[in-house]
């Protein structure tokens, strides 16, 4: 196995040119897991940890730029505003030296489905930022996940950055595990209020052979909230609304029986956090106006 060490940017995309199956790695907190474990021996390490970009994030306007290499932890401290659902899901991340090495590029340059941030960049409507040789192009998040742990990338194109519409309304995440941390999903649930837009996105993880957003549940959401003018008034969303939502939440599962749970289980549990996601967001929702009326 050699290792590559680039220095900068264009010498890493240089390298993966040259060495196309060559393996980024940064935190490599999934990587050497699989090479401890001989789950696999690569040609090439491609070392990205002395690009001091893909350490660094910038908040806009209205998006935030998150380096691929930037830690879970940067994203606890520094983003939980504008970033709120990913910061919860970056809570949930092992422990806290992982926190402090692993990022959103390595989960996304992985692709498997109990990635713990993908519901929330799902849920949020991330896009990409991707690149080589060739040039630079964004890819949505929703066609990024291709198969299990594949994902959208040419053999010659890297991860830069990922790009994060600032939340404009609540976040929430959830996550089922054997047991309270250091865990890898048995299932998990995000689920982002988007008032500017009056829509409603989700993200499912480890239900499906990749990521996927509930679309049947956020449109049916969509139309029942529009029509019962849910919005405009902030009412209580009803419960048979919230229980058909979760039933939609549960049948856009794909799951398979494995160590960690069974498809039942899975199927059972989206459903549940579907529904709790959705008390818990709209209960923010509700709680913002009231706050924005007493001060008008």
């Amino acid at each position: 196995m050699d290792f590559l060490r680039p220095a900068g940017w264009e010498e890493a995309l240089a390298a993966k040119a040259e060495h196309p199956t060559a393996v980024p790695i940064a935190g490599g907190t999934d990587v050497m897991v699989e090479i401890n474990f001989d789950h696999r021996r690569p040609e090439y390490l491609l070392d990205l940890n002395r690009i001091g970009e893909l350490s660094e994030w910038q908040v806009g306007q209205d998006t935030v730029r998150l380096g691929a290499s930037v830690p879970y932890s940067a994203v606890m401290e520094h983003l939980r505003t504008e970033l709120p659902g990913l910061a919860l899901a970056s809570h949930t991340v092992a422990s806290p030296q992982i926190r402090n090495r692993g990022g959103v590029g390595g989960n996304l340059g992985t692709a498997s489905p109990a990635g713990d941030a993908h519901p929330a960049l799902l849920a949020a409507g991330a896009e990409v930022e991707v690149a080589s040789v060739r040039g630079t192009r964004m890819i949505p998040i929703d066609a990024f996940y291709t198969g299990v742990k594949r994902n959208a990338l040419a053999p010659d194109e890297l991860i830069r950055a990922v790009h994060v519409k600032k939340a404009d309304g609540p976040q929430q995440y959830s996550k089922v595990g054997t047991r309270n941390a250091m865990v890898i999903a048995v299932c998990a649930f995000g689920l982002a209020l988007h008032p500017e837009t009056r829509t409603v996105r989700t993200g499912i993880g480890s239900a499906a052979p990749t990521p996927v957003r509930a679309e049947a549940a956020e449109e049916f959401l969509n139309a029942a909230l529009e029509e019962g003018g849910f919005w405009e008034s902030g009412k209580i969303i009803t419960p048979s609304v919230a229980a058909q939502f979760a039933q939609l939440a549960s049948g856009a599962c794909n799951p398979i029986d494995d160590v960690r749970g069974t498809a039942a289980y899975r199927r059972h549990a989206v459903g549940i956090m579907a529904r709790r996601t959705l008390g818990w967001t709209w209960e923010q929702y509700r709680g913002a106006g009231r706050t924005l009326e007493g001060a008008a």
